[in-house]
């Protein structure tokens, strides 16, 4: 029988963007696409290929850094540390991973999802299908009125936007909450959007441009971008544009909203391996064994920094003085040019030029961003960084 015809039509690749919802996947032609990708409809579970026993052995293999950090692993049960790695080059030289955890499970990365997002970005831009310097609405004209109608598509990447946004994680009136509730992280109250795309065509707010405000929905902005540049779902994009070239362990996973559309900018999952492999392709110089990603320069751009006259955020130049954000990376700007990927709770993809190293740390921290805990975690990344000076 010849494919795409007969009782067995071929499922078509990819769903368009927001196709199909809640209310039509079992309808054909939608069911085609949908019963192969539940996990983009409804909640899933997974069905372990490993035992419950081999799942809860932990791993420990601390012993090149140990005459460095002799403290170190107390450090990283103290900070309720998951999964911790340290690649160097191409060789793991440490890694741990707390009990019940393993080198196979997937992690949610929170706002590192974030720095992947912008690496497709980048990828786009290499391919000629973005141009960081035109405004956000040519990309997407359905936020004419909102707070992104005027700015660029290089400042939504920097977060230069002032957004009537609070970036209050334990607040439920805050517009990160509400954000939630529009994505399926947190249950729906009256008057929410219907879903991401309504909540982000809704921001208000000033537009002024040029100062740092830390703004989760200018990432999934440029999910938005991605997908209608791209034709793709933004899962699809992840995958065509960054994941598929890593030689990867593991598929990654991202939440996504009642259409569909993925949680840009802290719904992925990934292998503490499979992350340290973003970070590899950045200090390759935007290289993965799949190919190129990124070009060269956007990699250049990451690791040199933003602008530290527009960082205004002291909870991060408290720490790095002439501490930047560009490109959805933090940058901080010390003499060892450590560049990080950031996610609340603990997680983070720390970038080491000086030794050509990759720190993963995924962790559960109780509390969502202190002062205290961010302390903490920077002092493990920055003693292990210098320990790799003589590992």
């Amino acid at each position: 029988m010849t494919a795409g015809t007969g009782p067995h039509p071929a499922r078509f690749a990819g769903a368009p963007a927001g196709e199909p919802s809640l209310a039509t996947w079992q309808d054909p032609p939608y069911n085609r696409w949908a019963f192969a990708n539940m996990g983009e409809l409804t909640h899933t579970a997974t069905v372990s290929r490993r035992s419950p026993e081999a799942r809860t052995a932990a791993a420990v293999r601390l012993d090149a850094l140990l005459p460095a950090v002799p403290d170190l692993l107390r450090r990283l049960e103290e900070t309720c540390t998951d999964a911790f790695l340290v690649l160097r080059g191409t060789d793991v030289l440490a890694e741990y991973y707390g009990p019940g955890f393993g080198p196979d499970d997937l992690h949610l990365l929170m706002s590192v999802s974030k720095s992947l997002c912008s690496t497709v970005v980048g990828a786009l831009v290499g391919r000629g299908l973005i141009d960081p310097r035109r405004p956000v609405t040519a990309y997407v004209p359905e936020l004419a009125g909102s707070v992104y109608d005027g700015p660029s598509v290089q400042q939504l990447l920097d977060m230069e936007i002032s957004i009537d946004y609070d970036e209050n994680y334990i607040d439920p009136a805050s517009e990160v909450q509400a954000h939630d509730r529009s994505a399926g992280w947190r249950p729906r109250l009256a008057g929410d959007a219907p879903d991401t795309y309504a909540f982000l065509a809704g921001l208000r707010g000033s537009g002024r441009t040029g100062e740092f405000q830390y703004c989760s929905a200018n990432t999934d902005v440029l999910g938005w971008i991605v997908e209608r540049v791209t034709g793709l779902r933004y899962a699809e994009a992840l995958s065509a544009h960054l994941w598929s070239k890593l030689d990867a362990d593991r598929d990654a996973t991202i939440t996504v909203d009642s259409t569909g559309f993925g949680f840009a900018n802290g719904g992925v999952s990934a292998t503490a391996r499979d992350l340290a492999r973003v970070g590899r392709m950045i200090l390759d110089g935007g290289s993965a064994p799949g190919g190129r990603v990124v070009p060269e320069e956007w990699t250049r751009a990451v690791l040199a920094g933003g602008s530290q006259e527009a960082m205004t955020y002291a909870g991060f130049t408290d720490e790095f003085p002439s501490g930047s954000y560009t490109r959805q990376w933090w940058c901080t700007g010390n003499e060892r040019g450590n560049v990080s990927a950031i996610g609340i709770h603990g997680q983070n993809l720390w970038l080491d030029p000086m030794t050509d190293s990759v720190i993963v740390k995924l962790s559960v921290w109780p509390d969502p961003d202190t002062p205290e805990w961010n302390a903490k975690q920077t002092s493990i990344l920055l003693d292990v960084s210098r320990a790799l000076d003589a590992a």
